[in-house]
């Protein structure tokens, strides 16, 4: 009831009235300490996550030509209120340094951070060759440079390998060690995703990360990714527990990608349940950036990317 009654007047008039110092009968109005105010201010100020863009989810419309990839970080910023870019390597392949300085130009001009490069199609970490496998980690040095000078703090690969399971995790961990060597000087982090074959096996993945060894190199947890073989996605063998998956993920988590693909008249995803994997993502102590990875064909592009942001929103408000 005090605590109304003093809202009723300003600052100024409770001064003048001698009200702070006390009431007529001794008692002290109490009013929040600095070391109290101070966690309150900063709860409020500081999001439970934040979110990313990731630049597939506009796959079609850079492939159709409707958006233009240097467009992709003034879209973020304009079009979806984000702040940061999760870039493909698909999309910016063949270009040279000019144009990686224009890309870093656009995403200062509109306050928008470059994340990392999912990077692809740079052959296979884990070749059981190893002058292939040698190969693989050189033709990952340009996105290196080029994340270095976007200003991401990763790159993020795939782990393909062959032979048995124990096999994979060595040949996948010995090509990731020595990009990591090669990243690490640069200040940049290397991510392995979930993305098919044994890496969509978070047991696995955990295992090839405590062989690496390096705090330069980490995990990226794909809320969907968890198909081992596409051909096979109708058959439930062929997939592992999503949750289960990015809980071993976790402990290694740099980034994490909230994958989407079709949305239920309530606003929930239908696929994944979001409540319950970022309740994982938060329990294991992360508080970055979650990426928007729309994948889905059951509304456009842009309807995709509304109905997940809007529904990590809420998840945030829930949990905040």
């Amino acid at each position: 009831m005090l605590d109304t009654q003093c809202r009723t007047y300003s600052r100024r008039s409770i001064i003048a009235a001698g009200i702070v110092g006390g009431l007529a009968g001794g008692a002290a109005i109490m009013f929040p300490t600095p070391a109290i105010a101070a966690p309150l201010r900063q709860k409020r100020k500081t999001p439970l996550f934040n979110i990313s863009l990731a630049e597939w989810s506009l796959h079609r419309a850079i492939r159709a030509g409707d958006l233009d990839h240097l467009d992709f970080a003034r879209v973020t910023r304009e079009k979806y209120g984000l702040d940061a870019a999760e870039y493909v390597s698909g999309f910016f392949k063949d270009k040279d340094g000019p144009y990686i300085a224009e890309m870093k130009k656009r995403a200062d001009d509109h306050g928008v951070t470059s994340r990392l490069i999912m990077v692809d199609g740079e052959g296979a970490i884990g070749h059981p060759d190893p002058a292939e496998r040698a190969k693989t980690v050189e033709n990952h040095r340009k996105w290196l440079h080029a994340a270095k000078e976007l200003g991401c703090a990763s790159i993020r690969v795939n782990a393909q390998s062959e032979g048995g399971y124990q096999e994979q995790q060595r040949l996948a961990a010995d090509g990731l060690a020595r990009l990591v060597a090669l990243a690490d000087p640069m200040g940049l982090n290397v991510l392995v995703e979930n993305h098919g074959g044994l890496s969509s096996n978070g047991a696995w993945l955990a295992g090839v990360m405590k062989l690496v060894d390096h705090p330069r190199c980490g995990t990226l947890p794909d809320f969907g990714n968890f198909c081992f073989d596409w051909s096979r996605a109708d058959d439930p063998d062929a997939w592992y527990d999503r949750y289960k998956g990015v809980a071993e993920m976790m402990p290694y988590a740099k980034a994490v990608s909230a994958k989407s693909r079709e949305f239920n008249d309530a606003g929930d995803e239908v696929q994944t349940d979001y409540r319950r994997m970022m309740k994982i993502v938060l329990d294991a102590g992360y508080h970055d950036y979650i990426g928007i990875e729309w994948e889905g064909a059951s509304m456009s592009e842009h309807d995709g990317i509304m109905a997940t942001k809007r529904l990590l929103l809420k998840i945030r408000d829930e949990m905040s």
